[in-house]
């Protein structure tokens, strides 16, 4: 065999080898997906903290041969995404997350005006929406009921309840759920122009009530006492949020305080992330169930939306005006983000406008009514 011949097989050898021969247009598609949501992270700065790893665990995963999701077969090892999958999929992602949220969560806007978690449970009328357009739709109970909760606009709850109920769609249900709550300044605001008149987004509304220490400690124990009593299978997310509360609120664990609201927090949004992203596949993405899926996570969340600014306007109504319907938007449990929108489009219309802690209450009341309404579900069709 000449020279020749020999280095003709070997790079005839690399090339049958490589990613290049099994690519497919739907890995292109996926590939162009995941460059479009870097981009809006990077550029528009999108929710980058979570967009970002999402966009590239997608990127990574549509590059064919790379073997990243493989499960371990015999004696090969499995993937390195596989592995940290088992985060997600074993249901351990999803607390740590919620401890890191209650640790950097202040619920003395909820406290402070108790009528705000109407606000959040009107937030959650999306999930309900969506569920039964699902069951409309073919899906089942189970399946409709995950495809519902992404209208709460919680990642970490959606995939809590998606890996109970249908965890066969856990990949899709997490990367819409993510990249909806990412794109919230994107898609709230013209439902939130839509519903509310110039008047009602011009509202200034009263400084909240200075909430006692006293008031802080107490609530997260409460919280956890009635919600762990109706709804047990809903404590894991439920508890580790008010334990991380209590960190933050009771002023004698600083250290545990700040680890959950940094490092904890982002190691495990960057492994989630990267997890979730890497889920999305083109074999399993680009299929008419998931396109579905997809499609009716959008409804409930833009149904949700809806929700929550409809319970704003009644109270700008009941109030004689003294609510600004806006802060209803932030009903849904994208934490600070919904409120962070509130904030901005009230502050377009009206310069002098502060609504941001305002809408934390719904808010932070959103995160509970999410937790709530995927307790209810998981109680419903749980096996």
């Amino acid at each position: 065999m000449s020279f020749l011949t020999k280095i003709t097989d070997a790079l005839l050898d690399i090339w049958t080898t490589s990613g290049f021969t099994g690519l497919t247009l739907g890995h292109v598609v996926m590939i162009g997906i995941s460059f479009v949501l870097i981009y809006l992270a990077i550029r528009k700065g999108f929710e980058p903290l979570l967009l970002l790893p999402i966009a590239f665990g997608m990127f990574l995963v549509n590059l064919p041969l790379t073997g990243l999701m493989n499960p371990p077969q015999n004696d090969v090892a499995g993937g390195l995404l596989y592995y940290l999958f088992q985060g997600v999929q074993l249901e351990i992602f999803p607390p740590l997350i919620f401890l890191g949220v209650g640790a950097m969560t202040d619920f003395g806007p909820l406290i402070a005006r108790p009528s705000s978690l109407l606000m959040g449970a009107g937030a959650q009328f999306g999930v309900y929406f969506a569920f039964v357009m699902a069951l409309l739709l073919g899906f089942t109970p189970q399946e409709a009921a995950s495809i519902g909760i992404i209208g709460g606009a919680d990642g970490p709850t959606s995939i809590f309840l998606s890996s109970k109920l249908a965890p066969h769609m856990i990949g899709p249900i997490a990367v819409a759920a993510y990249s909806y709550m990412a794109l919230v300044p994107l898609i709230q605001p013209p439902i939130m122009k839509l519903m509310t008149t110039k008047e009602e987004r011009m509202v200034k509304m009263d400084q909240l009530r200075q909430v006692s220490k006293l008031e802080k400690i107490v609530f997260p124990l409460i919280v956890t006492i009635i919600i762990s009593l109706l709804l047990p299978s809903i404590t894991p997310l439920i508890g580790m949020l008010m334990l991380g509360n209590l960190f933050r609120e009771s002023g004698v664990v600083e250290r545990l305080s700040d680890t959950a609201q940094n490092a904890l927090i982002n190691i495990v949004t960057m492994f989630l992330g990267l997890t979730v992203g890497a889920t999305a596949s083109a074999e399993i993405f680009l299929i008419p169930e998931t396109l579905k899926l997809v499609a009716l996570g959008f409804v409930a969340f833009a149904v949700s939306t809806f929700g929550g600014l409809l319970i704003g306007k009644i109270m700008y109504r009941v109030s004689g005006g003294k609510i600004n319907p806006l802060i209803g938007s932030a009903g849904v449990s994208a934490v600070p983000m919904a409120a962070r929108v509130s904030q901005v489009v009230g502050r377009k219309e009206n310069p002098s406008n502060f609504l941001l802690m305002h809408a934390m209450g719904p808010n932070v009341a959103g995160v509970i009514g999410t937790s709530v309404a995927a307790g209810v579900l998981l109680t419903l069709f749980g096996h």
